[in-house]
């Protein structure tokens, strides 16, 4: 029995109620609020900032089971009463830290990283919870609690890390997916890995809401963020960039925000470092979200005074195409503790960042591109020092989104004039039109 110890604690300062992780449950029972995952600080404090560092970087992308992961190297802080034989791990995180030095220069401010998260199993950021949240439900199976099958509703990353993650535990999954509203990369990934997989006639926030009536007459287990095990996964990337930077905190991170699970993840990573002394000083968090699902940039307008839904329209960005977010108490918290700014892109402005950054290198996801435009804005504005340290969080690998791609570059995307557009050039099989295809596209 490990000395470590978490539980899940109401998000209510004013309501005491506390729950069991393996307690199948996603809502306070008192007040209804959302909860969180706490741990026992007294217990970590018992080693000081510098040894959990040297703990951390020790295991970091080792081999050593279940520690290479870049989750469970940090097992003591995420979810410590699961048994290493029933940990689920597919070597996530440890994703790269790219330096977008030509990007940087471009725009005049050089110390610019972007955060791989899509170099992952599944291709996105999810894999990242949902290492944590199977494991759970892998050790609640093993402790003799009925779970007949895992559920999530998603856009297409949720789905994909859902399903992979199961069919690697002998768990079966269900996904619930709006129909003909995601890539068919996405689709085919819960498909090929033996999920049962319902197509609804809806839009996500339509298939949230089933799968929470699903859940809540049947004994399967939801897997969205409203379920906070996600986030204990999810925070590691806080951990990971201040260990990738020598322990170093950024001067912002920039972040996409759709179900805004991702942002008070982000911000629980920081504080619990901060707490347990790793870190001196937190940095400044923006969250972008796309201009036609952009309920919490409406909020902040108001500087959260009032929020209210919005009904989602058709985004490039369709993995935060949603206009209800289960989380948005939570990210608003965590964007007043950081003093946060939230941003939003047009269609036109993700489009065209995303392509001008591919240029650079890169190859990121339409969510990405949201989250790019922002900071572009943003400079525009002069809210970021050149001499800042910035972090963009890319939440999956640009291939999942082939579509919207070569849509881009054919001048196929419907309202969008493809700035950046880069063609093939098509020519006969002669050595003189090759030759003057090059002298005039590169040696000019």
């Amino acid at each position: 029995m490990s000395e470590y110890n978490a539980w899940f604690r109401c998000i209510d300062e004013n309501c005491d109620e506390t729950y069991p992780l393996t307690e199948i449950i996603y809502r306070c029972r008192k007040c209804n609020n959302l909860l969180e995952v706490v741990h026992d600080l007294n217990v970590l404090n018992k080693k000081s900032g510098t040894e959990w560092k040297e703990i951390f970087d020790y295991r970091y992308r080792r081999q050593n089971w279940p520690y290479g992961s870049a989750v469970w190297g940090k097992k003591e802080w995420v979810c410590p009463l699961v048994e290493d034989e029933n940990i689920v791990s597919m070597y996530e995180g440890a994703t790269n830290l790219f330096w977008a030095e030509r990007f940087g220069k471009q725009v005049g401010i050089e110390d610019i990283w972007i955060k791989m998260c899509g170099n992952s199993h599944t291709g996105s950021f999810k894999d990242l919870g949902m290492t944590v949240l199977v494991s759970v439900v892998k050790q609640m199976i093993e402790d003799n609690i009925d779970i007949p099958a895992v559920a999530c509703a998603s856009t297409g990353d949720t789905s994909a890390a859902l399903a992979a993650y199961c069919a690697s535990a002998g768990i079966p999954s269900i996904v619930f997916l709006p129909k003909d509203k995601v890539s068919v990369a996405q689709l085919v990934q819960p498909l090929s890995n033996g999920a049962l997989v319902l197509s609804i006639d809806t839009d996500f926030d339509g298939c949230m809401d089933m799968v929470q009536r699903i859940t809540k007459e049947q004994n399967i287990y939801l897997a969205n963020s409203i379920n906070s095990l996600r986030i204990e996964g999810q925070k590691t990337i806080s951990i990971e960039l201040c260990q990738q930077f020598g322990w170093e905190v950024p001067d912002w991170i920039i972040i996409p925000g759709g179900n805004l699970g991702n942002v008070s993840a982000l911000g629980k990573g920081f504080l619990m470092m901060q707490e347990l002394g790793l870190i001196d000083r937190l940095p400044r968090i923006v969250c972008a979200q796309a201009e036609n699902a952009n309920p919490l940039y409406l909020s902040y307008l108001n500087n959260f005074e009032e929020y209210n839904p919005v009904k989602a329209k058709k985004t490039l960005a369709n993995a935060i195409q949603i206009g209800n977010p289960v989380s948005i108490n939570k990210a608003i918290r965590t964007l007043k503790q950081f003093d946060g700014i939230v941003e939003q892109a047009s269609e036109q402005e993700l489009a065209d960042a995303a392509a001008m950054v591919d240029k650079t290198g890169t190859f990121n996801c339409p969510h990405t591109g949201v989250a790019l435009a922002a900071f572009l804005k943003l400079k525009e504005k002069k809210v970021f020092d050149p001499k800042d340290k910035i972090v963009i969080i890319s939440t999956a690998h640009g291939l999942k989104f082939v579509e919207f791609k070569i849509g881009y570059h054919q001048g196929k995307l419907k309202n969008i004039l493809p700035k950046h557009a880069n063609l093939p050039i098509e020519l006969p099989n002669d050595f003189s039109a090759v030759k003057d295809a090059i002298e005039k596209n590169i040696l000019n």
